[in-house]
């Protein structure tokens, strides 16, 4: 069985704003969400800058105690998902819970209430410890929180898979719906790792940028001068549902899901395989799972993290994809704007995605200011791209040579 899946709601809030009109627009405008750390006094980090969230307050979404309850990462999947339902139009009286299920991908769970609580611990001893510790640390609360909260009794749980996490939890829910195991999925990333202890880990293996004098032009995907990537945070979570059920209920519906796609590098635990052949064959394989070939991809909106090796690195694996026709594609970084959001990441990009086929419009890749040789496709630089889309394929390629990709197709009955 082979049914057809489609995307019916958005939500996201991220470093470009609390909502998805929010980061939108300030893809298209070009804005950087990327600034000097504010979380903490980072003065003694190489790495001083992050893609933080701006004008969050809880009190705005959640009672008092019911913040003290869930860790930012969790707020932050719950935030997404009013937005995503409300974007839909979805209400309990819209589906059978017994078909209903969530997936959303994380890296570091509730890293920021971990780290609190365990200074708390080292200083007093346990007996001051929240009784709400270990929920608020597990990464698997996020979609338990969202399954309580709109009664989702079908597949929940949480895919970690370090920057794939996002694309993961969307692909499998893909799958759920298109061999009838679910109607309607509720799936995305969320992630809120900006502390110290997740920066210095980054900076000792100086994947992070150092360019702090310039926190806004930190992020420079495929420019000749990029040195590492900025850290980001927030979450993006997607409403999918089985083409029938969608226009059973008049769902409004932004774009079709057909591939999905995965493979490892098998090379190494944070370097990417340097001729791209893990990416290579893990565009393939979303191409062979499509059954589409290269030529009918339009739009990739990369991975892109402003690395030294990991641009060139799909750079190549784009080429050896796609051949000629490479040449011909629109690709662009979304991280340039946002940071990476790790285990949000995937999930923000095929967000992304969805809204430029809806709006024929490809963002840029902002701060690109000097081509590099080894990377040298059209990667939208510094410029909106208009043209029509009716294939946009997103890759997510994590840490540990974990790859995953989806294929989105412009909508039609």
């Amino acid at each position: 069985m082979n049914r057809r899946v489609v995307v019916t709601g958005l939500g996201a809030i991220s470093p470009l704003g609390l909502t998805v009109p929010q980061l939108w627009e300030g893809l298209l405008a070009g804005r950087s969400g990327t600034g000097l750390i504010t979380k903490f006094d980072a003065s003694g980090f190489p790495s001083r800058v992050a893609a933080e969230i701006k004008n969050y307050h809880p009190a705005n979404y959640f009672e008092p105690k019911e913040a003290r309850r869930i860790d930012v990462s969790h707020q932050y999947a719950l935030v997404a998902a009013k937005e995503a339902f409300g974007d839909a139009g979805l209400t309990s009286q819209d589906y059978d819970p017994i078909r209903a299920g969530t997936i959303i991908g994380c890296t570091n769970g509730g890293i920021t209430t971990l780290l609190s609580q365990y200074e708390l611990y080292r200083q007093e001893g346990s007996r001051h410890l929240s009784p709400f510790l270990l929920q608020m640390m597990f990464c698997d609360m996020m979609p338990s929180l969202v399954s309580i909260k709109y009664n989702l009794q079908n597949a929940s749980y949480t895919t970690v898979s370090a920057c794939s996490s996002g694309a993961n939890a969307i692909g499998d829910s893909y799958r759920l719906i298109q061999r009838g195991d679910a109607d309607i999925m509720i799936t995305g990333g969320t992630e809120s790792s900006i502390v110290p202890f997740a920066i210095a880990g980054f900076c000792k293996i100086k994947a992070m940028s150092t360019r702090n004098d310039q926190p806004g032009k930190a992020s420079r995907p495929f420019d000749k001068n990029r040195d590492g990537f900025v850290l980001g945070e927030g979450s993006a979570i997607m409403i999918l549902e089985e083409l029938e059920h969608a226009k059973c209920r008049g769902a409004k519906i932004y774009a079709e899901i057909v591939g999905y796609g995965m493979s490892s590098d098998a090379y190494h635990w944070t370097a990417p395989d340097p001729e791209g052949s893990g990416a290579s064959l893990l565009m393939q394989a979303t191409l062979n799972d499509a059954g589409l070939e290269p030529t009918d991809i339009d739009y990739i909106n990369s991975h892109g993290t402003s690395t030294l090796l990991g641009d060139i690195a799909e750079t190549k694996a784009v080429k050896r994809t796609f051949g000629e026709h490479a040449f011909k594609l629109t690709i662009n970084a979304s991280k340039s704007a946002i940071g990476h959001l790790l285990g949000a990441a995937g999930a923000i990009e095929a967000l992304i995605c969805t809204l430029s086929i809806r709006d024929n419009k490809i963002h840029p890749t902002i701060n690109y200011e000097t081509p590099d040789p080894e990377c040298d496709l059209d990667y939208s630089p510094n410029r909106v791209t208009e043209r029509k889309i009716n294939f946009a394929l997103t890759d997510s390629l994590g840490f540990g040579g974990h790859n995953v990709a989806l294929i989105l197709k412009k909508y039609r009955p």
